[in-house]
């Protein structure tokens, strides 16, 4: 990884666009978990390196993977069901929290238009969300169910831009995965990779920057908009609820 540079070289953005698992809570390996869970009770060994081909680059990972070792769909349907389960069991239990988030967030919203954009169905985001106290910093949420193709489709990014009212040259994505990396560029904008242990070992071609620390995000964005001729508040309005 890359440790940030500061300076002037940072674009004027307007809008900062936040992947949710592993960027701003600490769900991905929860969710990896749950899956491997559900397919060892399966017999079907899913190994940190599988789930980084299947889940991480692209999308429907459960399906395609499980498809791979033989199962049908309505194998498949059970299975998920199961997962999702054991998956939200662990939201409402496990520990989430990444440390420096709620900080970087808290200095970054006075400056910047916010939203979150997820591949994860917003029953599941909202079980998140129910113990992070996080929502308060953004503007907008785009979540599966707002577009037609998951991420490393550019769908979710594009609506993400439309919902910012700002051109994507305007706007900065922060993902933590090839699959979200891929969606971010193929949408037009910059993208800056805080990778996770998951996603550690990939090489992250077209990333704009590669950070070591979600806390490296705030130092970057907040020199441009102190420097002298820096711009202040967004021109966003904060007054309505994200959603």
């Amino acid at each position: 990884m890359t440790s940030p540079e500061t300076g002037p070289g940072i674009p004027n953005y307007g809008a900062i666009l936040w992947d949710n698992d592993g960027v701003l809570v600490d769900t991905e390996r929860w969710y990896f978990q749950a899956t491997r869970d559900v397919f060892a009770e399966a017999g079907i060994e899913l190994t940190t390196g599988t789930y980084f081909e299947y889940f991480l680059t692209n999308a429907n990972g459960t399906s395609r993977f499980a498809a791979a070792h033989g199962m049908g769909e309505p194998g498949i349907g059970a299975l998920v069901e199961r997962r999702n389960t054991r998956y939200l069991h662990m939201l409402d239990h496990e520990h989430i929290t990444i440390d420096g988030v709620r900080e970087t967030l808290a200095a970054l919203r006075p400056h910047f238009a916010m939203g979150i954009v997820t591949s994860s169905r917003r029953a599941h985001f909202d079980a998140i969300h129910r113990r992070t106290d996080l929502l308060r910093f953004f503007d907008f949420v785009v979540s599966h169910e707002d577009y037609a193709l998951s991420k490393p489709a550019p769908d979710p990014y594009r609506a993400a831009i439309e919902r910012a009212g700002l051109p994507a040259s305007k706007c900065l994505a922060i993902e933590d995965a090839p699959r979200g990396l891929i969606a971010a560029r193929a949408a037009g904008l910059d993208c800056w990779v805080i990778p996770t242990e998951l996603t550690a070992r990939a090489p992250f071609p077209g990333a704009t920057r590669v950070l070591n620390r979600v806390t490296d995000a705030a130092s970057l964005l907040l020199d441009g908009k102190t420097r002298p001729g820096g711009e202040g508040l967004s021109p966003w309005s904060r007054t309505q609820p994200p959603g």
